[in-house]
């Protein structure tokens, strides 16, 4: 078991270009990667309502099996647990699952039941970034999510810690964020692909200050997977919400999202801002 930390943040229609010639990364690609991932769920969703996510993912000539657990940590920001070992031939390795603490919890109904219920295919590139008080590996991941023959488009920056400071990976996005369209994102892959499947996204209530940021960021992922105008709506409550609390950050993040034109360089700049002073 290893615990994986990380940022996963949401480029904007530019934010691919305007990536590439960030000073950080002007150096070149350290490495470019095509990624093929199944995964996998009962048909009823019992990993999915544990929390867990379930990958197979070919790279290469070589297979790789994930067990996720759910971590904490919001406003793009996230710490968790992960188990992951080779495989071979491409087909799921029940016996090394049920041999994890998760699985074991679940029973063997439930491993018996696991099968394919979406895909990702996504092209990744990677810069391993020696910070001062950090090594960060940052990937640019482009692509795309399927699921009961509907799609939607992968377009995000994930930073993960290898060593050091976790704040280095706040103060690495701010300084993308100077130049990149870019904002926090809290779901998933798995998260995107199980609302694909099942056509639905569920959010927290908002009960505190966390939770209404956590609610308004997935909204906008929601908008961006759905295009239904409504999860802009959604977003901005949310926002609304938290500025009463004494959110001068999200009382201008809720006036940017009356605008149509909403996602620049200044909302991804103020999001972030907003999401590091509530994680800390």
């Amino acid at each position: 078991m290893s615990e994986e930390i990380e940022m996963k943040l949401a480029l904007g229609e530019t934010g691919p270009e305007r990536l590439l010639q960030h000073p950080l990364l002007r150096g070149g690609v350290d490495g470019a990667q095509r990624l093929a991932n199944t995964y996998f769920d009962t048909p009823e969703g019992d990993l999915e309502s544990a929390r867990l996510a379930l990958r197979l993912r070919r790279r290469d000539d070589s297979w790789i099996q994930t067990l996720k657990a759910s971590g904490d940590g919001s406003g793009g920001y996230s710490r968790r647990r992960e188990w992951e070992w080779p495989v071979a031939g491409g087909s799921l390795d029940r016996a090394g699952l049920a041999a994890l603490p998760p699985m074991a919890t679940l029973g063997a109904q439930v491993l018996a039941r696991l099968e394919p219920r979406f895909a990702t295919d996504f092209e990744r590139r990677l810069w391993r970034l020696e910070l001062a008080e950090a090594t960060i590996e940052v990937a640019l991941d482009q692509g795309e999510i399927r699921a009961a023959g509907r799609r939607v488009t992968i377009n995000e920056l994930e930073l993960e810690l290898k060593d050091g400071d976790p704040q280095a990976l706040w103060s690495l996005a701010l300084a993308f964020a100077e130049t990149v369209p870019l904002r926090p994102a809290d779901a998933s892959k798995a998260a995107r692909g199980s609302a694909l499947l099942g056509g639905r996204w569920t959010l927290p209530e908002g009960a505190d200050e966390g939770e209404r940021l956590h609610r308004a960021l997935l909204a906008l992922d929601a908008l961006a997977d759905t295009g239904d105008d409504a999860w802009r709506v959604t977003a901005r409550q949310a926002l609304l919400s938290l500025a009463a609390s004494g959110g001068d950050d999200a009382g201008q993040l809720a006036a940017m999202l009356a605008q149509r034109d909403w996602f620049d360089v200044e909302f991804g700049r103020t999001a972030l801002r907003l999401a590091h002073r509530l994680a800390a």
